[in-house]
């Protein structure tokens, strides 16, 4: 029996589909521990874990749940991401001395090419998603 109108490409998005499930953020996973390079500290002793729940296969899209403690280091964003931040306050202060302050329940986005400093006020945790273009 042949394929019909669907073809392999078809055949390939349909049984892609019929497997593709619901992601939870919030199912166990060990997080992945990191600190801020050494030449991009500017203040404190932050820990950063993240929880990467989600990753599409190409590799250019990434969700899941980040949380940092005080501290303040620099940034230079490669990727657009979309944060929601769910306890703590930050502030973000682009190099050009642009400034916001985000707490729980605030939603931005930080567009590619974004360079700046992140500042931890409190200990803090956001869910993100996070889209990096191949070049």
């Amino acid at each position: 029996m042949g394929l019909g109108w669907a073809g392999t490409e078809g055949f390939r998005a349909i049984f892609a589909a019929m497997n593709a499930s619901i992601v939870r953020l919030d199912s166990p996973l060990e997080p992945d521990v990191s600190v801020p390079a050494p030449d991009r500290l500017l203040a404190g002793n932050p820990e950063h874990r993240v929880w990467n729940h989600f990753a599409d296969s190409t590799q250019t899209f990434f969700a899941g749940r980040w949380s940092g403690t005080r501290g303040k280091w620099r940034v230079r964003y490669t990727e657009n991401e979309l944060c929601v931040m769910t306890a703590g306050r930050v502030v973000i202060t682009s190099e050009s001395g642009e400034s916001g302050t985000f707490g729980a329940g605030d939603a931005f986005v930080i567009p590619a090419g974004f360079a700046g400093t992140w500042e931890v006020l409190e200990d803090c945790s956001k869910i993100y998603a996070i889209f990096e273009p191949r070049e």
